[in-house]
């Protein structure tokens, strides 16, 4: 068991978080200038969806957890603030100008969408890992993704627009490669503070509709032009819609008591979104785009009630959120789409012609780097002295934060009467 002193933040997370705002303050005197007059305004309004859906959807979709609410949405806070600068950084030398990285609304855009790979890792090791680890999981993943990005955009030149590929399912594989590395064999029986409340709930429900709202904002804010934007956001729209109905369906069929599951709509419900998001601005109907998003729900709903306990059982992979089920298999499906799209229909872009086996070439990278990259990452963050909570204090707040006094005193009440009905039945 961890002693008191390896999870004590003050001097290990304050000096390594002010060193690396320092380094990163540098490198932006050295390296960054402004890209103005570009015509990147009008990319605003998306981008302020953007930043919502980062802060706000992504750290309240994670408060579910009953003890872990701080954790969920302030480290959230904490990965975005950082990997937005290490983002801009990181994908902006893959595109110097003159030796400058240009900065304007869009690189900023693209810098919250790296910042998302990193936020979709966490929820897969919620609960278990110390703000240190994060600040290094940030670090590695965020430069790892610029690669992959580079590599599927520019090598390759694969459209993923809406990033089912380059962001969701490689920050899904990714996260799930970090948590079978640090897996924990003392968490392999549910963790009594791994459960929800009734107030819990409805906290993450905030952020499942926060997401659902500005989805089409995400998946449109980068497309080519104007014409693709506003069919990204109408297959944006009705693949969601479509997707939420499946789930209620299935939620209600995989129950024996045809119940919904709140831990169904919280997350399966956005599934649409991600699974249209490489063919989103393609010619494809809405038509094709309900399908899609229906086929996204099912998939994740089978994933929650079928995958989830399987791959926690049998390949020691604890996914606290089950990112995989709406950022993995979703991922997946999305990249599998765009090479089916792109194979019946010729799609042309300014790069060049689409083909399916550039869309294949670029959904292999980025499951295959994902996992490599998060294997490396998972055995840096197993260092010792990184102040991982033990397995007693994981998914409790009180460990990295300050936490009211009424809370405690309700906690140490709760105990005394735990130990109190244990002591009367025994009698």
């Amino acid at each position: 068991m961890s002693s008191a002193l390896d999870t004590n933040m003050r001097f290990k997370f304050s000096i390594l978080a002010l060193l690396l705002e320092v380094i990163i303050i540098v490198l932006f005197g050295i390296f960054v200038e402004y890209k103005i007059s570009d015509g990147s305004l009008p990319l605003y309004p998306f981008f302020q969806d953007v930043q919502v859906m980062i802060f706000v959807g992504i750290g309240f979709l994670m408060t579910f957890l009953k003890k872990y609410g701080f954790g969920s949405v302030g480290i959230n806070m904490l990965i975005a603030a950082f990997g937005l600068q290490w983002g801009t950084l990181m994908q902006g030398f893959w595109h110097m100008e003159g030796g400058k990285i240009r900065v304007n609304v869009r690189s900023m855009i693209n810098a919250d969408f790296s910042t998302a790979t990193a936020l979709i890792s966490f929820g897969a090791v919620l609960g278990k890992t110390s703000p240190v680890q994060m600040l290094i999981l940030t670090i590695l993943e965020i430069t790892i993704f610029a690669c992959n990005e580079h590599l599927v955009t520019e090598i390759f030149q694969a459209t993923d627009v809406g990033a089912s590929m380059t962001i969701h399912a490689f920050g899904a594989y990714f996260g799930l490669a970090v948590t079978l590395v640090l897996y924990r064999p003392g968490l392999k029986n549910k963790h009594e503070n791994e459960e929800s409340t009734y107030h819990s709930d409805i906290f993450s429900m905030i952020g499942t509709l926060f997401l659902w709202i500005f989805w089409p904002s995400f998946n449109s804010a980068t497309a080519p032009g104007p014409a693709e934007q506003i069919q990204a956001i109408v297959n944006t729209y009705y693949s969601l819609a479509a997707c939420t109905v499946v789930t209620f369906a299935l939620s209600s069929l995989v129950d024996q008591r045809g119940k919904f599951s709140m831990v169904l709509i919280q997350n399966a419900t956005l599934a649409g979104g991600v699974a249209i998001g490489t063919c989103v601005d393609l010619s494809i109907h809405p038509f094709a785009a309900m399908c899609i998003g229906s086929i996204a729900g099912i998939i994740s709903v089978l994933g929650f009630h079928f995958l989830t306990p399987l791959l926690a059982s049998k390949l020691n992979i604890h996914d606290t959120c089950g990112v995989h089920n709406l950022h993995g298999l979703p991922g997946i499906l999305g990249g599998i789409t765009g090479i089916v799209v792109t194979a019946i229909k010729e799609e042309v872009r300014q790069s060049g012609r689409l083909t399916p086996g550039m869309q294949a070439a670029a959904l292999g990278s980025s499951l295959g780097i994902a996992l490599a990259g998060g294997a490396l990452t998972g055995g840096i963050l197993k260092l010792p002295f990184l102040g991982q909570a033990s397995d007693q204090n994981c998914f409790d707040d009180s460990v990295y934060w300050e936490v009211p006094e009424k809370e405690k005193t309700h906690e140490i009440h709760s105990n005394n009467h735990d130990e109190h009905t244990r002591f009367e039945a025994t009698m």
